[in-house]
């Protein structure tokens, strides 16, 4: 790996991590869904614009169209969408520890259901995420975390794992760009319809909300998708996967400097053992698979 992908797979990290902080600003000014719909409304309409200028095709294939759809529903619209809900209530940091297991449930999922073999090392790695997780918890329910957004988190990281698997592989053949801005119009109008449902629309107009929108919609919503392309292609999608075990790390430190967020002995304690978990993971799927896709 040199060093230009090293660098990448830190932006990207970093990028990613601070979506959850900038959500937990938006939410402070407006209704969850509402706000969301509207990233994805302006993220994918810019995707979609880019893609057209580089020459992409809204003609995919099927397994294209496919994935589109399961990705704009299930991550875009379910996952983010119950994680933009339940941090009214919960810290940003504890919503990126929850999101950032999913290659530990992605990992796991492939062992029992899809017959996957896991070396030792991806074993010992899946239980100290258990283990992490459970440090984690013991100290957020002492502290008396609002159970409602935990559950939410909770459902919403379970289909995230379900999206990756269900759509393994299913985005080759070239129009990357286009894939990631035509999921996040699946995703504005999956939400659209959830905001007439569900909630009674607010905006408060502040400029941090204007400027988490900004940041929201430009830098994990688009840039960092991007990067994650590129990484993809430059390395493989298993080795660029070993990044995301930087994920609990940054998103706890930047909730922590940006909102003040409390992190306890536990909570850190926590933090290294997921991460460790999800590195060990990876190492392991990456001996078994070399360079191919998760």
């Amino acid at each position: 790996m040199d060093f230009r992908a090293i660098l990448a797979g830190l932006v990207f990290a970093l990028m990613w991590s601070s979506a959850f902080t900038s959500a937990r600003y938006i939410v402070m000014d407006a209704s969850p869904l509402l706000a969301l719909s509207l990233r994805y409304l302006v993220s994918g309409l810019l995707g979609v614009g880019i893609a057209l200028a580089l020459g992409q095709s809204w003609r995919l294939t099927p397994a294209q169209w496919r994935a589109t759809v399961i990705f704009g529903v299930l991550q875009n619209a379910v996952y983010l969408g119950l994680n933009f809900v339940a941090m009214q209530t919960i810290d940003a940091s504890l919503a990126a520890i929850i999101a950032s297991t999913m290659p530990l449930l992605v990992g796991l999922a492939a062992w029992l259901f899809l017959g996957e073999k896991l070396r030792p090392i991806g074993i010992a790695g899946l239980l100290a995420g258990v283990v992490g997780v459970g440090l984690i918890m013991g100290a957020r329910l002492n502290a008396g975390v609002d159970m409602f957004g935990l559950i939410l988190c909770g459902i919403g990281v379970l289909a995230l794992t379900a999206a990756t698997l269900l759509v393994r592989g299913a985005t080759s053949g070239g129009n990357f760009l286009m894939i990631v801005g035509l999921q996040m119009l699946v995703g504005c109008v999956t939400l659209s319809f959830a905001t007439l449902l569900f909630e009674t629309p607010r905006i408060n107009p502040t400029w941090t909300l204007a400027i988490a929108f900004a940041y929201t919609c430009l830098v994990p919503g688009l840039s960092a998708t991007v990067v994650w392309f590129w990484l993809v292609n430059r390395i493989g999608a298993t080795r660029a996967a070993t990044f995301h075990f930087l994920n609990p790390f940054f998103g706890v430190a930047i909730a922590a400097v940006l909102l003040s967020e409390k992190v306890g002995p536990r909570d850190a304690l926590g933090v290294a053992v997921i991460a460790a978990g999800i590195l060990a993971v990876q190492i392991s799927r990456q001996k078994r698979s070399g360079q191919t896709a998760p």
